[in-house]
C-alpha cells in the first residue's frame, strides 16, 4: 500500500539531537567499526500511527538523540507491508527500521545489518526487549553469501562518501531477489536526485514515492529491457 504524496520541502535537513552533518557527538562517524566515544545511553521514542517502540540508544551512533526525522519519514510513508521471505535493514543502527517492519510484519525474517558495533549491540538489545523473534543482527561480512532478500530498506549513509555510497548500494541491491525492490530515503540537499539518476545508470529504476522535508522515498527496481 503507497503513502499518499506530499511534496512540502522545506530546507535541508535538521540536526538530529547532538548531530552535526551526519556526525556524532565528539565527532566520531556514525559509522566507525568500534566506536570510542564515551557511553550516554538514553531511550528514543518511536510513534508511528500503527505502533508505539521505546528504544536504548548512545552516542557513537546514527541519530544517538531522537528518531532521525529521514527515518521517521520512511517509516511514515513506505510500504506498511513486506514479503514474508528475507528483508534487510541496511544501516540498521540500534533498530528503529528493523523493529518496525518486524512488528508490522510478524511472517518477515528480518536481517538488521550494520558495520557499527556498537549499533549492532544495540539493535540486539532492543529487539530482546521487544521479544520480537524474527529479526536477526549481524554484522556485514556475517551475512550469508547465498541469502537473498525479498525487500531491502535503508536510510543510507550519505557521509560515508559518494564513491563508497555506491559500492555499499550495488553490492546489496545485487543480492534482491526477483522482482524484489529496494527503498532508500535520502535528503535533496544530501544528493537524492543524482543518486537516483546514477543508480538509472547503473541498470535500475528510482522511482520517486514520496517527498517531505526535503526527503526523497525512492523505490528501487531492476530497469526494464526494451
Amino acid at each position: 500500500m503507497a503513502a499518499k504524496l506530499d511534496d512540502a520541502d522545506r530546507g535541508p535537513p535538521r540536526a538530529a539531537g547532538g548531530e552535526r552533518g551526519g556526525r556524532t557527538t565528539g565527532g566520531e562517524q556514525y559509522f566507525s567499526r568500534r566506536p570510542a566515544s564515551r557511553s550516554d545511553r538514553r531511550t528514543v521514542a518511536v510513534r508511528l500511527p500503527d505502533l508505539r517502540l521505546d528504544l536504548v540508544t548512545d552516542r557513537g551512533v546514527f541519530a544517538g538523540a531522537r528518531l532521525d526525522p529521514g527515518t521517521e519519514t520512511l517509516l511514515r510513508r513506505g510500504e506498511l507491508v513486506v514479503p514474508d521471505g528475507p528483508v534487510l535493514d541496511l544501516g540498521c543502527g540500534y533498530g528503529p527500521i528493523a523493529l518496525t517492519l518486524a512488528r508490522r510484519n510478524p511472517a518477515a525474517a528480518i536481517w538488521a545489518v550494520d558495520v557499527n558495533e556498537r549499533a549492532r549491540d544495540l539493535c540486539l538489545e532492543n529487539v530482546r526487549a521487544t521479544g520480537l523473534t524474527n529479526v536477526t543482527v549481524a554484522a556485514p561480512d556475517a551475512v550469508p553469501a547465498d541469502l537473498r532478500f525479498a525487500a531491502l530498506w535503508s536510510n543510507p549513509p550519505i557521509r560515508i562518501g559518494k564513491g563508497p555510497l555506491h559500492e555499499l548500494l550495488l553490492r546489496w541491491l545485487a543480492r534482491l531477489d526477483a522482482g524484489a525492490a529496494g527503498h532508500l530515503v535520502v535528503h535533496k540537499h544530501l544528493g537524492s536526485d543524482s543518486l537516483a539518476r546514477w543508480l538509472g545508470e547503473q541498470g535500475w529504476t528510482a522511482t520517486r514515492r514520496a517527498s517531505h522535508d526535503g526527503y526523497r522515498l525512492l523505490d528501487v527496481t531492476p530497469a526494464v529491457a526494451g
